[in-house]
């Protein structure tokens, strides 16, 4: 039995464990053993750190040794992986991972498949089927923020939110009828709406989504600029994508498509561009000092054949530029990681030059890049202190990234969205050990098979 002594001894011991216990601060979610690229101003990498979480936002990153300090609810063991901030899209259209594959190859798809398609069966509940899909991929492949630009996109936000990311959410305005509005430009109306509705949420940025120069009145182009002064509401658009975007704007009004926004009061800190593949170096200069945002969409562009818009050179001048997949009937898939590849060579391919566009580069564009182009780089886009807790652990087990030396390069060169193990938004597990936790994955995917079988089977009697 033990002696009184050896009884004061353990309960001496467990006091002192008590009040070094208490010394500890305590919070909700600790990641150690990982290999943080933290994309701060000094892009530190910390092997073996750890990043503490409490609430919603980080309040440590550093050393293993920062563990001692902290008393966590719940601990994440890395276990070598690679710990970096969310990845960011740019530029989507999520609802249409229901067309996802269809009117590949062929020319003039917008006009001949994507628009014909949307008229025949763009619903309240396709679009809500196609952005949980949409949503369960980003998820997946490490995207915590994304912005997106579609019909019925408060629907979209209610499943956003749901499945717990981040979104910048536009609502698409064009001068024809369109799936949620009959009336041409319709989609004003109800993305005031929209804007009114979401304005204060967490996890929305509700925006307006006119969806380009060609497909929206100038004098409604007004009315967007104005009520996005008014609200301080983003406006997302489609800007410098078509050849025959170009010639009309030069040939009716002797400016460049960037030109032209800024003439009408559109190029400002509030716009987040998409593709501005068709840009002169005067207009750079205007992107960049407008503080207006650009999402480079650089695998979809090469599918459609469109060209390959100057990303190395804005981002050589400052312009604020993030990366994008566009719509999934664009460039099909959602990923980030996927772009990183591309991007890097590419941009070498174009420059003949190897040395451009370096991967520690090309990962800053797919964090804190998409962080500036939707002007968030002050809440998110870096493992930092005070910032929104947005964070994926990228596992290093699989045989393509075996052996590690350069985790920047390894996540350009070689990783893929599989390697995702853990996605966090906002202080919550989303996704951890590849288990979507906030969406029924089977159920989602069931329900597109379903949507799928019934869009076939209308497509055999053909396109109106």
């Amino acid at each position: 039995m033990p002696t009184r002594l050896h009884r004061l001894g353990l309960l001496l011991a467990a006091l002192v464990a008590a009040v070094g216990a208490g010394a500890r601060t305590p919070v909700d979610l600790l990641i150690t053993n990982g290999r943080i690229l933290t994309m701060n101003p000094a892009r530190a990498v910390i092997e073996g750190g750890a990043v503490a979480i409490q609430g919603e936002r980080i309040v440590a990153v550093g050393p293993g040794t920062l563990a001692a300090d902290y008393a966590p609810a719940r601990t994440i063991d890395a276990r070598g992986g690679i710990v970096m901030p969310g990845m960011v899209n740019a530029h989507t259209h999520l609802a249409m991972t229901v067309f996802r594959g269809l009117g590949d190859d062929v020319p003039d798809r917008l006009r001949r498949f994507i628009f014909p398609l949307e008229r025949n069966f763009v619903t309240r509940d396709v679009v809500r089927a196609g952005t949980l899909l949409g949503l369960l991929e980003l998820i997946e492949g490490g995207v915590t923020t994304f912005a997106d630009m579609y019909y019925f996109e408060d629907e979209v936000a209610r499943a956003t939110r749901e499945a717990g990311l981040r979104a910048v959410l536009g609502q698409t305005i064009v001068n024809f009828p369109a799936p949620d509005a009959p009336e041409p430009h319709g989609g004003l109306a109800l993305a005031r709406e929209f804007i009114a509705a979401y304005r204060n949420d967490p996890l929305i940025t509700p925006a307006f989504a006119p969806h380009a120069p060609y497909t929206v009145d100038r004098a409604i182009l007004r009315q967007v600029a104005e009520a996005s002064a008014a609200l301080d509401a983003p406006v997302l658009i489609h800007l410098a994508e078509m050849t025959d975007e170009v010639a009309t704007l030069r040939r009716d009004h002797h400016q460049t498509p960037v030109e032209y926004l800024d003439a009408i009061g559109l190029l400002n800190r509030r716009l987040v561009a998409a593709h501005c593949i068709f840009v002169t170096e005067s207009d750079l200069t205007l992107l960049r000092d407008r503080g207006a945002g650009v999402a480079h969409a650089l695998v979809a562009n090469l599918k459609s054949a469109k060209g390959v818009a100057p990303a190395l050179r804005m981002f050589e001048q400052g312009v604020r530029i993030g990366l994008a997949t566009d719509g999934p009937m664009s460039g099909n898939t959602l990923d980030i990681i996927g772009q990183l590849g591309y991007v890097a060579k590419v941009h070498k391919l174009d420059r003949k030059d190897r040395n451009v566009m370096p991967a520690a580069t090309v990962v800053e564009m797919a964090t804190l890049g998409g962080a500036r182009a939707l002007h968030l780089e002050d809440r998110i886009g870096s493992l930092e202190p005070g910032k929104l807790a947005d964070v994926v652990i990228v596992d290093t087990e699989s045989t393509a990234l075996v052996p590690l030396y350069d985790p920047y390069s390894a996540l350009v060169y070689a990783a893929s969205p599989r390697d995702v193990r853990t996605t966090i938004v906002h202080g919550r597990i989303l996704m951890e050990d590849r288990v979507v936790r906030t969406l029924d994955a089977p159920a989602v995917k069931a329900g597109m098979r379903a949507l799928a079988t019934r869009i076939n089977a209308a497509l055999a009697g053909g396109l109106k």
